[in-house]
């Protein structure tokens, strides 16, 4: 199979490689943690994949082994949850501690997935201990986590970290463009219209906050580029034009209606007291 069409995890190349190449070493170990922002489950499942599968590299996605683990349908990759509670009870990894000593059905290994692991309080966390620390050679548990701090170093020190790649960082909208480039302007009229047609178009609370807060990130970089003389270049006009003073107190300004969009405010009031102070 050609290198550009091996199994991946979606957007991870780099993490998938590292884990095939783990694999083919057979270095997987027994029990992983898939930490950092993304899709932690699929990760779970490709890191399976690789522990069951029999193909000369792993995860091949092609033996019915992988394909099974893939789909969330190997008798020996169980998803550990429990939807009768608001936590994973005791009782349920009682049931997983027990069960892991069972020999597996068809697969390599037997293999647990904890799919949120902000649901395992400590109390639950200590009764998967002994069986993590000392379990049988065919048992493996993976547990995701966005943090990793969320499981006890008495897990953690028994694990392998893998970690998914942080999100690009968005780029700022267009209307965050736009109202940086209305206050740079220092038109009274230009800001007023734009408040406005916000109010007209029936933005939500949510919706301006993610605006404002867009808005604020594109002063902050122009702040940075009034001292580094580096940046794109609306960072650069902005802090060519306004300065450091301006930027600074815009910035802030911003800063504090981010903070009142987590009130009850209704936005059409706060869209005219934005245009007063950015106006001011």
């Amino acid at each position: 199979m050609a290198e550009r069409e091996k199994l991946t995890i979606p957007g991870e190349p780099r993490l998938s490689h590292r884990i095939r190449e783990a694999a083919g070493r057979d270095a997987l170990g027994h029990a992983a943690v898939l930490s950092g922002q993304g899709d932690l489950t699929a990760a779970a499942r490709f890191l399976a994949a690789a522990l069951q599968c029999r193909g000369a590299d792993k995860p091949c996605g092609v033996c019915p082994d992988c394909r099974k683990a893939l789909r969330d349908i190997h008798p020996d990759v169980i998803m550990v949850t429990d939807p009768d509670h608001k936590n994973v009870s005791v009782d349920v990894l009682r049931r997983v501690a027990s069960g892991a000593s069972v020999l597996p059905n068809e697969g390599r290994r037997k293999v647990y997935i904890f799919p949120d692991c902000s649901l395992l309080d400590g109390k639950a966390q200590n009764v998967l201990l002994k069986v993590v620390e000392d379990g049988p050679s065919h048992a493996a548990f993976l547990f995701c986590a966005a943090n990793s701090a969320s499981l006890l170093p008495t897990i953690r020190s028994r694990t392998t970290e893998w970690k998914l790649s942080p999100p690009p960082a968005a780029e700022p909208g267009e209307r965050a463009r736009e109202l940086c480039q209305a206050v740079c302007s220092r038109k009274a009229a230009e800001l007023a219209a734009f408040c406005a047609e916000l109010e007209n178009s029936k933005i939500t609370r949510e919706e301006l906050k993610s605006l404002l807060s867009d808005s604020r990130d594109l002063f902050v970089s122009a702040l940075a580029a009034a001292y580094t003389g580096q940046g794109d270049a609306l960072a650069v006009r902005l802090s060519g034009e306004m300065g450091k003073y301006r930027l600074s107190a815009v910035a802030e300004s911003l800063g504090g209606f981010i903070r009142q969009c987590n009130y009850n405010v209704g936005v059409g009031q706060l869209l005219g007291a934005l245009a007063v102070e950015l106006i001011r």
